[in-house]
């Protein structure tokens, strides 16, 4: 994620510019805190709407002030914001494909066959556990929980409003699930990256993840099938399921056949076919699959009789893509489900993640970061300290930088040699980094995990924060481990793990 902190400096160092002083840093942070919690307090959920994304391109601003008082230049100032919106390059092409992704199964009947078919199989007393239980089967095995809650996440919550149980809480089993998956499989990228940054083999972090994520997601289980059990709603509560399964099969012809765009993208994921290509391939095939099983849905769709049915089934499948699919059923949560998608959907998403990226570049690559953390890692005295301050970095870094990958990259750049120093075997940072980036980055709105799961699911970031057990648990679980010492490999020889610190870790 850009340069490190240090080549940062060198090149501050080099250009005659100051480092940041403790008032810089209180300024930007101060400023970030007044403007998106301001937006917050005035503008409540719909502050996701723009106005937090207003906030954080302030912010930027700020930032940038500091920057140039520092004795920076504009030139410095712009290549950063090209690398920071360089980095999000792959992330832009996911969103927009997601979108795509939805119109389209929207359109060709792919989410209703699954929301036609789950609610028949799936019950409101088990739903939530049977929600995160297989998310987190899909996403280990493709690797992906971005692509798990953007496909089977958007069918579950769907299947959630037609059953009549809580979409804030579906959302929330399916991340904890998404989550899980992501962390255990050796196909996922952040796996790989942070196995990668501590210098450890990807199956040794995996099997040191699985000491937390697996009680973390049994936890979670629990939770989800209490919740569900207690207060889920009664079987005389659920509503007119049957007349709503009837008008998803006047809607739509119901046939396995819809569910082939879905087996394409897993096989294309298992594959390791690169997210945005696997996703858009499965965007344009369940496109082409609908005009053949759905050709009343997109004659309807497009309202122009005088087309033929190729230029009528080319113009559907186009307009899905760019704008989503819409349907008028008369029934508000089938239409709900169904008028979604869409690249267009996806802009003010991508609106957030390039202000808040930019923000956290800013921070990163001109050393305000550093001159937050580097507190920190000095008072982190015991083995016990120094977990709850890699937890605090890295959680701190998803809200001020809102990028998982500045999360998961830095933490483990500043404190991979301090665990060395220490006695502390490298998978132990690996796991913690894992637990206190990765999972926590949903948790955030303005984070790109967070404003991306929102977007997709149709769920507030802040709705359904509170009900993502499992990406709470599992950082807690890593830190309790550190403070009480439980599964903490040491290494032989190396200094006593009680050492304070001494000096800046070196990168």
């Amino acid at each position: 994620m850009g340069d490190s902190v240090e080549e940062g400096e060198r090149r501050s160092e080099s250009g005659g510019a100051r480092a940041p002083s403790a008032a810089d840093l209180v300024v930007v942070l101060v400023t970030l805190v007044v403007l998106v919690g301001g937006s917050l307090v005035l503008f409540g959920l719909d502050a996701l709407d723009g106005p937090i994304q207003v906030a954080l391109v302030l912010c930027a601003l700020v930032a940038m002030l500091v920057v140039l008082k520092n004795g920076h230049r504009w030139e410095e100032v712009e290549a950063s914001g090209q690398r920071a919106l360089s980095s999000i390059t792959s992330a832009v092409f996911i969103l927009l494909a997601v979108g795509a992704l939805i119109g389209t199964w929207n359109m060709s009947g792919t989410i209703p066959t699954l929301v036609y078919y789950g609610i028949q199989v799936l019950s409101p007393g088990w739903y939530y556990a049977a929600t995160a239980l297989i998310c987190g089967l899909v996403a280990m095995s493709i690797g992906s929980s971005w692509t798990t809650a953007a496909t089977v996440g958007v069918g579950l919550v769907g299947i959630a409003t037609m059953l009549g149980v809580s979409a804030p809480i579906t959302a929330g089993a399916v991340i904890s699930g998404a989550y899980l998956g992501d962390k255990l499989s050796p196909l996922s990228e952040t796996t790989v990256l942070t196995a990668q940054m501590v210098r450890v083999n990807v199956y040794e972090h995996v099997k040191r993840q699985a000491w937390t994520s697996i009680p973390a997601f049994v936890i979670a289980f629990v939770l989800f099938l209490l919740i569900g059990q207690l207060w889920g709603p009664a079987a005389t509560d659920l509503g007119d399921t049957a007349g709503e399964l009837a008008s998803l099969g006047d809607l739509y012809w119901i046939t396995p056949l819809n569910l082939l765009p879905l087996l394409l993208l897993v096989v294309l994921s298992v594959r390791k076919v690169p997210p945005t290509l696997a996703l858009m391939a499965a965007a344009i095939f369940a496109g082409i699959v609908g005009i053949f099983t759905q050709p009343a849905v997109i004659r309807a769709f497009v309202a122009e009789p005088a087309l033929n049915p190729v230029a009528a089934g080319i113009k559907a499948v186009w307009r899905a893509m760019a704008n989503g699919f819409e349907k008028s059923s008369g029934l508000a949560d089938v239409d709900r489900l169904l008028s979604r998608g869409g690249m267009d959907s996806m802009l003010p998403t991508l609106w957030l993640i390039i202000g808040a990226v930019t923000f956290g570049t800013l921070l990163e690559e001109f050393g305000l970061l550093n001159r937050l953390i580097e507190p920190m890692t000095r008072a982190a005295r015991s083995t016990g300290r120094l977990f709850v301050t890699v937890f605090a970095s890295a959680f701190s870094l998803n809200v001020i930088a809102g990028d998982q990958y500045i999360a998961l990259v830095l933490p483990t750049r500043i404190f991979r040699a301090e665990f060395a120093r220490r006695g502390l075997a490298p998978t132990n940072l690996s796991r913690l980094a894992a637990d206190s980036g990765t999972v926590t980055s949903p948790l955030v709105p303005w984070n790109s995990c967070g404003a991306f799961l929102g977007a997709v699911l149709g769920v507030p970031t802040l709705a359904y924060l509170p009900f993502c057990f499992f990406n709470i648990i599992s950082p807690l679980l890593s830190v309790v481990y550190g403070i009480t010492g439980f599964k903490i490999e040491r290494i032989s020889g190396d200094v006593a793990p009680e050492q304070g610190v001494k000096g800046r870790p070196e990168p």
